[in-house]
């Protein structure tokens, strides 16, 4: 089985599914990951090679992992959104303020499963709202998606601190903390894993085996190109938004569930660092390329650099030294692939 993207210069590209899905860079940024958790093994092996290092992992990453998913569609369009981590925080509150108003005496810490899906869908709602702005904005209005995310950093973040007068809020049900928060299941995996593993095995099949994921790479690839052959591109970029901002509110319910607080104060790097593991799991910021299963190496691959250096007490001071040159690197590594490719 084979898909269609469309070229540089109008041209179609035929691509496996299996090429679709590891993506041109992914083998070796997976080596660069198993090299890194092979150094710190043998440095630490007392403290890194260890179920409960391993766990802490997993849940420290998962949250920004479902950031990434929906940033690795909006870049593989060649788009941009520095919006995430404030929709993230606007997410939160929403969901934490309105099981608040639906609790008595406006303390959700006893609230039961019905109070709980209504912040849930409320939380998505905040974001998917959100992304909604920014693809229109982007798709419709031709604003560019730099200075239109970048607004909506603000004003996310702006609107966050009106509804909660800038103080946290920590009235979270203890229902949610107890199974999704702090939850196992399977054999002992986190629950806020299985959340997020879901979610990157659904955007894997929607990314690399349908039409909206064909329609997203040919977009990327050449968007002039991909209206002439009849994809409505300003349809889709207004839903290739929109699917980040919801998937920005489910994060920031993960997020509300994991820590019991708003965090308002929190994540302003949250938007950056979707964009490093993005672009360091070998999706081109140029876009119409890219993959998940690159993404979710490329989010782990600053996740274990800060962890085991942590465990190895290096110096803080390294650690986002040591994830900007991996990020340099990917990006150089992503012109030479195109120049090589542009060449033939």
């Amino acid at each position: 089985m084979s898909d269609v993207e469309v070229g540089a210069a109008g041209e179609p590209i035929e691509r496996t599914v299996l090429q679709r899905l590891l993506g041109a860079s992914t083998v070796w940024i997976g080596i660069v990951l198993v090299v890194l958790c092979v150094v710190f093994s043998v440095v630490r092996p007392d403290a890194f090679p260890t179920r409960f290092t391993l766990q802490t992992l997993l849940i420290e990453t998962s949250v920004l992992l479902v950031l990434s998913v929906g940033m690795t569609f909006v870049i593989i369009t060649a788009g941009i959104d520095l919006s995430v981590g404030m929709v993230l925080i606007f997410a939160g509150v929403l969901g934490a303020k309105s099981m608040e108003w639906l609790s008595p005496n406006a303390d959700a810490t006893g609230a039961g499963w019905g109070v709980i899906a209504v912040g849930l869908l409320l939380s998505l709602a905040g974001g998917a709202s959100w992304g909604l702005v920014n693809g229109l904005l982007v798709a419709k209005a031709g604003i560019p998606p730099l200075i239109v995310t970048l607004g909506s950093f603000g004003a996310a973040l702006g609107a966050a601190q009106l509804i909660t007068g800038g103080v946290d809020t920590r009235t979270v049900p203890e229902k949610l903390r107890d199974s999704l928060g702090f939850g196992t299941s399977l054999g002992g995996v986190p629950n806020l894993v299985l959340v997020a593993t879901a979610v990157t095995v659904l955007a894997a099949w929607v990314l690399h085996t349908t039409r909206f994921g064909r329609h997203t790479y040919a977009i990327g690839s050449n968007r002039e190109a991909a209206h002439r052959s009849g994809i409505s591109v300003t349809r889709h970029l207004v839903l290739v938004y929109l699917l980040t901002g919801l998937l920005a509110g489910l994060a920031g319910f993960m997020n509300l569930a994991y820590f019991g607080t708003t965090t308002i104060g929190g994540h302003g790097t949250d938007n950056l660092d979707a964009i490093a593991g993005v672009v360091i799991g070998g999706t081109s910021l140029f876009g119409g390329a890219g993959s998940i299963v690159g993404t979710v190496i490329g989010v782990f691959i600053p996740s274990v650099l800060k962890k085991g250096f942590v465990i190895a007490q290096v110096p803080v001071f390294w650690q986002p030294i040591a994830v900007s040159v991996v990020l340099v690197a990917a990006v150089w590594f992503d012109q030479v692939r195109r120049r090589a490719r542009d060449r033939k």
